[in-house]
């Protein structure tokens, strides 16, 4: 595993300046400490806000780009002021890139750092990424991906380099909580927002809260199915949701999986 950071840092020392697309994931952590040892100050960590982005994630992002010594910029993205975007198909992720990378690229250019790199590995590639068809057009570049890198070769780099975030779970955008065609709007991202921060807040760590209207779809980790159903932590979830503005609350027996609403792209 060594021998693949020392080729991680190589890769990007050749590309002598680089912006990271930077969430604050293992992912882009892993890119981002790879990028300072490899570049210092010739590589800059960037995060795009919008409404999709929960302000924990831009606390945590801000905190580790800071502990591992690089420039951050947190800059406003507007994906959320484009109809199509707003409109939820489900090629939606490729407006939310295309807005960023672009935004990336101008910062880029600005700062004399001639790539956009962004923290996408192998095991993306099998799975519905519309964004990645946005990096391609504007010729972002994706280290893990030329390396050959999947994500359980990159959580344990990040253990053996010490970050803090190599082992927590995967996260997405607040949009990916919505079904593909049902218009995103801010109480819906809210509404989930509060849900999934409260049932953390439980001890709850690998969750999805999905959005169908008035109700929302719970997903957890399968270890966790049968402690959310105990009698104090069912009641404690549902007044959680509640709260946050769901009428009717659920659990999913199937628990978490990745990219869940894509399900219904594959029985249509």
């Amino acid at each position: 595993m060594d021998r693949s950071y020392d080729l991680l840092k190589n890769l990007i020392r050749q590309m002598g300046g680089v912006v990271v697309a930077f969430s604050g994931g293992v992912d882009s952590a892993l890119l981002l400490g790879a990028a300072v040892e490899a570049l210092g100050q010739r590589a800059l960590a960037v995060t795009g806000l919008s409404p999709t982005y929960p302000e924990a994630e831009l606390n945590r992002a801000r905190d580790l780009a800071k502990a591992m010594g690089a420039r951050h910029l947190a800059i406003s993205t507007e994906e959320f002021e484009q109809p199509a975007y707003r409109a939820n198909p489900p090629n939606r992720c490729y407006f939310c890139k295309k807005d960023l990378f672009q935004r990336l690229r101008e910062i880029g250019l600005r700062e004399g750092l001639q790539f956009v790199i962004d923290g996408s590995n192998v095991d993306d590639l099998g799975d519905f990424r519309p964004g990645q068809e946005a990096a391609k057009e504007l010729g972002v570049r994706s280290p893990f991906v030329e390396l050959g890198l999947g994500k359980s070769e990159i959580r344990r780099l990040a253990k053996e380099i010490g970050l803090p975030n190599w082992d927590r779970p995967s996260q997405a955008c607040l949009a990916s909580r919505i079904p593909y065609g049902e218009e995103i709007t801010l109480d819906k991202l809210n509404r989930v927002e509060r849900s999934e921060k409260a049932l953390q807040a439980l001890g709850f760590e690998q969750l999805r809260v999905r959005d169908h209207g008035p109700l929302a779809r719970i997903e957890l980790s399968p270890d966790d199915l049968d402690h959310a159903l105990l009698s104090e932590a069912r009641k404690q979830i549902i007044q959680e949701c509640k709260s946050a503005g769901y009428t009717y609350v659920c659990l999913d027996l199937e628990g978490y999986r990745s990219g869940a609403m894509n399900e219904a792209l594959t029985r249509n």
